[in-house]
């Protein structure tokens, strides 16, 4: 037989055995089922990978609704891993209600099914069943507590946008199908990669396509719902933040070549996305909540991936894809921790650098990076590496930090080995998934630099001039993140109202009268 087809067929068990999981918990949830097909899986996909590796399997997937490639590989290894461990979690978490224990991890496996399948799914229409069965599964997790009116208005917000990804995504299908001919992504991707320009209708196919990575990815104005469904289970809003919402960048990266002939997607993605990354990054430092702060991290952490892609650098958004699911899945799980640790920040006072290490930890840190890029002969574009350099900065003059404090040499002993790991795991992911030259060229290089300075200065005025009249304002302004939520909640209710439940009031405790005076 085809070790092809072998390989094929072993992706195909691991969805095949997570819906086989929803359908056992007729009786109690089977939480060590549940744990044994997520580490089945996480098996599969390292042997797959090995096999791959000494090219005992073929990574020709033309023509297969099913394909083995090395991004696959590594999406569906990190999902099976992520899943192990939310299992394990939720199995302790929600102990002690069998009829919710069972609902639960129905739907649960159900979405982590669902989500596999888009990951292995080389047939467009596979990977448009997949991506809806997601967000309806999806749902039903998010409003797993239904008398909570925040996480039902939050749920109803985002089955609106879900259905807006979706049209897209599915226009964009069509659209493909009948300029190209065929189903098979790998087919299009070969087809797109051999031309040197789009055809119109592929134009707006790449349109839609970054249409629907923004709106998957929650980025402004579209925000409101992640901010607010951190009232779901805790291990719910972990899957959502470390796995789900990443699958806009996801989408982009299989669709690359499309959306690096495309100057129209190229930059809604620059503007859109950039101007996420520091307004969400900026609102972060407002708020007081540990999973407002995280879910307000994600927001900018998916604009940064969206930016990579639309600069072409695919394997930084591999990369930081899989760097940010672990994070934020250990930052959600260990939320409860996390608190006491913040706490501990807000009371002790740091100390705030001179202007002497300001200019002291920039010269470092520029130097550091310019000196690398110069060594390696590395080309663009180059606003990755200026938010490289802001990083080392910060880092290097804010080294009295509240809890700790450490020496200057010391902090850039650190800067060197940070970088010189950023650098090795960025030619390591560029294996997996190549980087491709855009048509924005160095027009949308300046313009992700220009935001990043301007991150930069609002940083340095919130941080340590917030106590400024002038500044009060524009805080209050951050922290209601610009009232831009407000505004589409109005629209969304007016368009798609939707019935939230009423809040329990206690009744009265009526005591008669001649009891008062005994």
């Amino acid at each position: 037989m085809n070790m092809q087809w072998v390989g094929a067929s072993m992706m195909l068990l691991i969805p095949v055995l997570f819906f086989i999981g929803a359908l056992t918990n007729e009786r109690r949830a089977n939480w060590r089922l549940a744990s044994a097909i997520s580490l089945l899986g996480l098996f599969l996909s390292v042997f797959l990978g090995i096999a791959v590796y000494f090219e005992w399997v073929n990574l020709s997937i033309s023509g297969q609704w099913v394909g083995v490639s090395k991004m696959s590989l590594v999406m569906l290894g990190l999902v099976c891993f992520i899943a192990f461990v939310n299992i394990r979690y939720s199995s302790a978490y929600m102990a002690g209600n069998i009829d919710e224990e069972k609902r639960y991890l129905r739907w649960l496996m159900v979405t982590l099914g669902s989500v596999v399948t888009v990951i292995i799914s080389n047939h467009m229409l596979l990977l448009m069943v997949a991506w809806i069965a997601i967000s309806l599964s999806l749902h039903r997790l998010l409003v797993f507590f239904p008398n909570r009116q925040r996480a039902v208005l939050a749920s109803h917000k985002k089955f609106i946008f879900a259905r807006v990804a979706e049209a897209c995504l599915l226009g964009a299908i069509l659209i493909l199908y009948y300029e190209h001919g065929t189903w098979f992504i790998s087919d299009i991707y070969q087809n797109v990669s051999l031309s040197a320009s789009l055809t119109t209708p592929d134009q707006f196919a790449a349109m839609l396509l970054a249409l629907a990575a923004l709106v998957k990815c929650a980025q402004l104005p579209l925000h409101g719902w992640l901010i607010q469904v951190v009232e779901a289970p805790t291990p719910v809003s972990a899957l959502l933040h470390a796995g789900i919402i990443n699958l806009g960048g996801y989408l982009l990266i299989i669709f690359a070549p499309l959306i690096v002939l495309s100057d129209m997607a190229q930059w809604i993605l620059l503007v859109v996305g950039g101007i996420t990354t520091v307004l969400a990054a900026l609102v972060m430092m407002t708020r007081t909540s540990v999973k407002v702060r995280l879910a307000w991290s994600t927001m900018s952490q998916m604009g940064l991936m969206l930016v990579e892609c639309a600069l072409g650098l695919f394997e930084l958004a591999l990369l930081h894809l899989v760097a940010h699911s672990c994070y934020k899945a250990y930052a959600f799980l260990n939320a409860g921790s996390e608190v006491e640790s913040s706490m501990k920040r807000r009371l002790s006072r740091p100390i705030a650098p001179s202007v002497k290490e300001w200019w002291f930890a920039g010269i470092v840190s520029v130097a550091m990076v310019v000196s690398l890029i110069w060594v390696a002969d590395l080309s663009g574009p180059y606003s990755p590496w200026l938010l490289f350099a802001i990083a080392l900065t910060l880092l290097i003059a804010e080294r009295r930090g509240r809890l700790t404090s450490s020496s200057a040499i010391g902090m850039v002993g650190l800067g060197v080995v940070l970088l010189v790991v950023y650098s090795l795991q960025k030619n390591g992911a560029s294996f997996i998934v190549p980087s491709m030259e855009t048509s924005v060229g160095w027009i949308g290089d300046l313009w992700i630099g220009f935001l990043l300075i301007m991150f930069m200065v609002g940083y340095l005025l919130l941080r340590y001039h917030s106590e400024h009249i002038w500044m009060r304002k524009v805080r209050r302004a951050f922290y209601a993140g610009f009232y831009l939520d407000e505004w589409v909640t109005r629209l969304n209710l007016r368009i798609y109202p939707t019935k939230l439940p009423v809040r329990f009031k206690p009744k009265k405790l009526q005591v008669p009268k001649e009891e008062l005076f005994q």
